[in-house]
């Protein structure tokens, strides 16, 4: 067929195209408006974490850096795409399931069953400035007008949209509180241990004194005692950052290795010390016997004390970490009740709809005088 009939087809059937077409246009704007479900969604956007996150009293020991950075080898411990998949976590969806009572509202008895609705119906997405953004779909049932649904879903999709939030704020502070918690754990043995060695060295050199009338030593010594001190508090100090993160990382960590390539060499040092190795200037060795125990017992008390000093400080540090409750996530814009839904496009939905039918009919006008047509034809030719 030319286009010049399918035209003459569509004019000559205009009256039945064109009511067909007006009353499914009203059919499907009435079943819009009054009949289908109203979905809801509300936003909230929050603001891209900070790249230097607060540090635990552990991380300050590590000069500074971040566990976390140990353990991802960045220099951001948080960044917005760990917050968009905490958002979609399982554990976050969970929380806002119990929170809001949503069993109920979906009419579900499994609240894991709820928490996957609720996943499809969670929107995450990050911009291009890290600003991340949230929203949950919330639907009415049929005949929201009816109903009366519509106010209360309009709130609860800002509630649901907030509550997300605050699931990520306590997940994510929770984190740091046992990251704080396990380094305050760690150090608290090490200080135990410490403070033992401690006062055994006291004790020994105490008694030491006392059978001995107490011994002077020549500043030399003195100052090689110090020395000597302070490797290996540094040695122990090294020690105490490998303990503490190897069961974190991987031998091949770089941090690592270059933590244990720390510790040998200050362990060489502190040898060559009690060698007498000819590059110092005081050596134990030169030291008379009875002056040299003394040296050692001194050394031992004065190590132990640094050490203890040191773990002393680093655990109270953690103590306040642990129980420190700041939010760590900062909203922009919390969600509010929306003013108008997001679905159904009652207007837009309407006049597409109109233009289908539109279509569906000429195509169906076509088609049955192609029909006629072609049946005229055949009785013609007979």
């Amino acid at each position: 067929m030319t286009y010049h009939e399918i035209l003459n087809i569509i004019i000559f059937n205009r009256v039945k195209i064109v009511k067909v077409t007006v009353l499914s246009t009203i059919i499907i704007f009435l079943i819009l408006f009054f009949v289908y479900p109203v979905t809801y969604r509300a936003t909230v956007t929050v603001l891209p974490p900070e790249n230097n996150s607060r540090m635990t009293g552990f991380e300050s020991l590590l000069g500074g850096q971040g566990f976390s950075d140990f353990l991802t080898g960045s220099g951001n411990n948080a960044n917005s795409q760990l917050f968009m998949q905490i958002l979609k976590s399982r554990s976050a969806a969970l929380m806002v399931v119990k929170k809001n009572n949503l069993e109920k509202f979906y009419n579900i008895k499994n609240e894991y069953r709820a928490v996957q609705k609720l996943e499809n119906n969670l929107n995450v997405e990050v911009s291009k400035e890290s600003i991340i953004s949230l929203s949950v779909n919330v639907t009415t049932k049929l005949f929201p007008i009816f109903t009366g649904q519509s106010d209360s879903v309009r709130k609860l999709a800002a509630v649901l949209s907030n509550s997300f939030i605050e699931g990520l704020d306590h997940i994510n502070r929770e984190k740091l509180i046992s990251k704080a918690k396990e380094s305050r754990e760690f150090i608290g043995q090490q200080l135990v241990q410490t403070k033992a060695r401690l006062d055994s060295a006291e004790n020994e050199l105490m008694s030491f004194q006392k059978s001995n009338k107490t011994v002077s030593l020549p500043e030399q010594v003195n100052a090689a005692i110090k020395a000597a001190a302070d490797i290996r508090t540094e040695i122990m100090k090294t020690e105490v950052e490998i303990g503490m993160m190897q069961n974190n990382l991987r031998e091949d960590n770089k941090t690592l290795i270059a933590l244990k390539d720390k510790l040998q060499q200050l362990k060489d040092q502190y040898s060559k010390m009690e060698m007498g190795n000819q590059d110092y200037l005081v050596t134990f060795k030169n030291v008379p016997e009875l002056g040299k125990h003394l040296a050692n017992l001194l050394r031992e008390v004065k190590i132990q004390n640094e050490v203890y000093s040191m773990l002393q400080q680093q655990y109270y540090k953690e103590l306040i970490q642990e129980h420190k409750d700041i939010p760590t996530v900062q909203i922009l814009d919390p969600a509010i009740p929306p003013l108008s839904a997001s679905s159904p496009r009652t207007i837009f939905s309407t006049v597409m709809g109109g233009i289908f039918v539109f279509i569906v009919m000429c195509f169906i006008s076509i088609v049955s005088e192609r029909k006629t047509y072609l049946f005229k034809k055949s009785k013609s030719e007979e």
